[in-house]
């Protein structure tokens, strides 16, 4: 067993796996930060309206480019010759800056027809549409890092793109005021990934004829979009009901608090898999290296989910105590969530993404999209009736299902060689 966590552990860190962890820690910090400076410097009405709107453009954010930069980390990893790597690198991004064009005028076209209840919202809407396509671009260098098994170059554009945007923020915001905190969301992941584009030393194509670049490479890439903006709204589907079904607004404010540290684990299997998913998808068809990598990697997070769980049944109270006094009475319900991101680290973390890797992403989106419609039927009969308590239960229960789903979806695909 301590052999099994050592080798993953070692592969993992000889991957810069660990340069991926302190990047994806610190980018957590630099953003936090941010959002303070903005708090202090921009005047909150006029920060919640650009923050709607933002929020808006955050759904769109993972469909940019159609998601084809998801396309191309996995169709690149299964490619041997650099030079059909580069050529498809090349394809998604003429493909891509399209598509993502394509989006932006579909959101101001709809964003013209609909009556806003905040003043200025479909100007700050237009402008930060425009953020679609700095991200797609950024997405798709970060994806190339990857695709050369470069993960350190990988964590140094994640880490330098969020302390730009800290720069940015506090210069921009201080003289244009909210323009600035819009131009500085922008700006920071296109100034990055033109600065860090040439880090890559790749040669570009005009002539991208690739066999793999059919219809499965769309769909792959548009469901893996979906799957990103499906998994966005189950995470704060339970908010929305909770406003909607329960008469006391603070107990939106209170789900959300007590959510926030279970929600922030999450970055841990993604931390793994973000270093390791390349490797996986190469070896996809060595059915000893993945089913040895899924023992150490369920061994090493069970662990880690024991070890987290405990601390919370422990210390539960105290943890809460950091939020305010308020929110030990709901403990019982940071417990029950804390269990429910348990089932993603021991199940969805790995079959989620292996899915991904044998070329199944629209398997994921199938059980998202169910689960989503689980948890407004099953919130609409527990909020009423035990609070914020039965929306952790539906939550933490629908973790476990999903990634339940994933391990029997993926098994029975592999099996079947239906990849």
């Amino acid at each position: 067993m301590i052999l099994l966590i050592k080798n993953f552990i070692g592969g993992f860190i000889s991957r810069s796996g660990n340069a991926v962890f302190i990047s994806t820690v610190l980018s957590r910090i630099l953003s936090f930060i941010g959002s303070m400076i903005a708090l202090r410097l921009l005047d909150n009405k006029e920060l919640g309206v650009i923050l709607f709107a933002y929020s808006i453009i955050q759904f769109m954010i993972p469909v940019g480019g159609f998601g084809l930069h998801q396309s191309l980390l996995r169709y690149g990893a299964l490619l041997a010759s650099t030079r059909d790597k580069e050529k498809l690198f090349s394809y998604v991004l003429k493909h891509g800056i399209v598509g993502s064009l394509i989006l932006i005028i579909i959101v101001l076209l709809i964003g013209w027809f609909i009556s806003f209840q905040f003043d200025k919202t479909f100007y700050y809407l237009c402008i930060l549409s425009t953020a679609i396509l700095s991200n797609f671009i950024f997405e798709l260098v970060k994806t190339q890092f990857r695709l050369q098994h470069k993960n350190a170059l990988f964590a140094k554009a994640e880490f330098f793109q969020n302390f730009l945007l800290v720069v940015l923020i506090f210069t921009l915001t201080n003289y244009l005021g909210g323009l600035g905190y819009v131009i500085a969301l922008i700006s920071a992941p296109f100034i990055t990934a033109i600065l860090f584009v040439r880090k890559l030393q790749i040669t570009f194509y005009l002539n991208t004829n690739l066999s793999i670049t059919n219809v499965d490479f769309w769909k792959y890439g548009f469901f893996g979009g979906l799957s990103n903006v499906v998994t966005q709204l189950l995470f704060i589907i339970d908010i929305i009901l909770i406003g909607e079904l329960m008469t006391d607004p603070l107990m939106v404010t209170h789900y959300k608090y007590i959510s926030i540290i279970p929600f922030s684990l999450l970055f841990l299997p993604r931390v793994f898999m973000a270093a390791d998913f390349v490797s996986l998808t190469e070896k996809i068809g060595q059915k000893v290296y993945i089913r040895n990598y899924i023992k150490s990697y369920q061994l090493f997070f069970s662990l880690l989910s024991l070890l987290i769980f405990s601390i919370s049944c422990f210390f539960r109270k105290s943890i809460l105590l950091l939020f305010g006094k308020e929110y030990v009475n709901y403990s019982d319900s940071f417990v029950i969530l804390i269990f429910g991101i348990t089932g993603i680290f021991i199940f969805r973390g790995i079959y989620g993404n292996l899915l991904s890797s044998i070329g199944k992403m629209s398997v994921n989106y199938y059980i998202v999209s169910i689960a989503i419609l689980i948890n407004i039927l099953s919130n609409f009969y527990l909020i009423p009736i035990y609070g914020i308590k039965g929306a952790a239960v539906t939550s933490s229960t629908l973790m476990w299902l999903t990634g339940i789903a994933s391990w029997v979806c993926f098994n029975y695909l592999y099996k079947k060689k239906d990849y």
